[in-house]
């Protein structure tokens, strides 16, 4: 776990380590929420890049008979 620092202007330096593993690049969006006491920051990535990133998930399952 690494620490950081908050400046007088309420900005924080995300480590390179972490923005390299997410995949982080500068002036990207990142989505904050505050979840059960603790700040979450989740990348926003492109719908583009999105293609494909369920390919060969299990589609057979069962469902209810009034959901066809």
């Amino acid at each position: 776990m690494q620490a950081v620092t908050v400046s007088p202007k309420f900005q924080i330096v995300i480590p390179k380590e972490i923005r390299k593993t997410m995949g982080i690049v500068s002036g990207q969006k990142i989505q904050i929420l505050m979840y059960q006491n603790r700040i979450e920051l989740i990348p926003i990535k492109p719908i583009k890049e999105l293609r494909g990133f369920l390919k060969g998930i299990n589609t057979d399952i069962k469902r209810d008979k009034d959901r066809v």
